[in-house]
């Protein structure tokens, strides 16, 4: 019997103890996370609650357990240090150090990092400590730029020109606000285009790559509002993306790989878990827009649902460093995922209500929720995601319209995710862009 550690409580960590269950192995699952998510509960042979940042608390809680492997699913852990503490008791991660963490947690770093290894990947751009500076850089970027907060925000801490900022006083407003919090942030020139994510299975030295996703960030049917952490995704069924050639999707797959090359050459420390890397088609070639050291989410469902390979034997390979010696396959189906989210979702959300819905659904993957008194009770985050899977794109589409639908309580959903509209709109941009 092999005892597993999940640390987290999401949509995206019910799909991983899912894959766990398939697998062939026999295995005992215990989860530690912040709140209790009823379906992982129910996967699970001990479940604590109990926040996975607080290191010295966690190692407490597992000293009398026999656990053979942890996989680590949100950033936060990986940046307080969880996996070099477990890893220093015995207990290899699925997750990588904090150092090599550090991909996504420091964009500063990262960027640096791009620098050795894939230069054209990046943008022109300067870091801060101080708005000194500011005003005249982003005359000098022709107010075509993105603010980034360098550190943790849960994907709501970039600010975009014509977008989020509409003129050099709110720019300037908002690097103040970070400075006076004590941050730092980089400006970055704005990238035109089409974004994509790539995440990659990576040993330390071997990537496998995983069929590419398209996140949707933007709070509103048709692209508008605040950035939230994802309303929702899609995934061909050629695993590829309709805007995208195989030249493009090589470049990123060669950038995840370099990435982890040089993590290890800078730092000694092999990345060991889930290399994500965000990229964006623009008119001069595939960039990077931001890395991230773990599943996404939403694009975790849609990549694990039609994951053929034991998850497990994956988990083994990782930690092992044998990731070239296993071959990894994924369905050849394609994905709709859609976020139910509560209303007035991120800026000033409705907390605290029930949501009624079929947590057996095997479809349906609960996220910001707390069981208590036999109740679901939404948190006041991303409340529940359903995945829709069909060879064709349109039909997936539909099943996870239907599927979110059912998910009732305080909560509104992207019903423009996945849909052809939708699709052969970003499609038409692409070929604009690229004349």
């Amino acid at each position: 019997m092999i005892g597993l550690l999940l640390i987290g409580s999401g949509a995206r960590e019910v799909a991983i103890a899912r894959k766990i269950k398939e697998s062939s192995s026999s295995t005992l699952l215990y989860c530690i996370a912040s709140t209790t998510n009823p379906q992982i509960k129910n996967l699970s042979k001990l479940y604590f609650e109990q926040s996975p940042s607080e290191v010295s608390n966690v190692l407490e809680l597992i000293k009398n357990l026999s656990i053979d492997l942890a996989i680590i699913g949100p950033e936060n852990p990986l940046e307080s240090g969880l996996v070099d503490a477990l890893e220093k008791v015995g207990i290899p991660c699925v997750g990588p150090k904090r150092g090599v963490a550090k991909i996504e947690t420091s964009k500063a770093f990262a960027r640096n990092i791009l620098d050795l290894c894939s230069p054209e990947m990046n943008p022109e751009r300067k870091e801060f400590v101080t708005v000194d500076g500011v005003e005249d850089f982003l005359r000098h970027l022709n107010e075509e730029y993105v603010i980034k907060y360098d550190g943790l925000m849960g994907g709501k801490g970039v600010k975009i020109s014509g977008e989020h900022l509409h003129s050099i006083e709110e720019s300037l407003a908002y690097a103040s606000s970070i400075v006076s919090g004590g941050g730092t942030f980089l400006i970055e020139e704005k990238f035109l285009g089409e974004e994509f994510s790539l995440m990659s299975f990576c040993d330390g030295t071997t990537c496998a790559h995983m069929p590419l996703v398209q996140d949707h960030k933007r709070a509103f049917d048709g692209d508008i509002g605040p950035n939230t952490g994802g309303m929702g995704t899609y995934s061909f069924a050629n695993h590829s993306l309709p805007f995208l050639s195989e030249k493009d999707v090589l470049e990123a797959q060669q950038t995840n790989e370099r990435v982890a090359l040089e993590l290890y050459k800078q730092t000694g420390q092999r990345f060991r878990g889930i290399l994500y890397g965000g990229f964006m088609l623009t008119k001069s070639g595939v960039k990077v827009i931001e890395y991230n050291a773990r599943f996404g989410d939403p694009e975790a469902m849609n990549v694990l649902s039609i994951l053929e390979t034991d998850f497990l034997a994956i988990c083994n390979a990782i930690v092992s460093g044998s990731i070239a010696n296993l071959k990894i396959s994924f369905k050849n189906e394609a994905t709709v995922c859609k976020y139910a989210v509560p209303n007035g979702y991120p800026n000033n959300p409705s907390k605290n209500f029930e949501v009624k819905c079929n947590p057996r659904e095997n479809n349906l993957y609960l996220a910001a929720v707390q069981k208590t008194k036999g109740k679901i009770m939404a948190t006041g985050s991303r409340t529940a995601a359903f995945v829709g899977i069909n060879k064709e794109i349109n039909v997936a589409e539909q099943i996870a319209e239907k599927g979110i639908c059912e998910v009732k309580g305080k909560l509104f959903h992207r019903k423009d995710v996945g849909t052809n509209k939708l699709i052969n709109h970003r499609i038409r941009n692409m070929k604009e862009l690229l004349g």
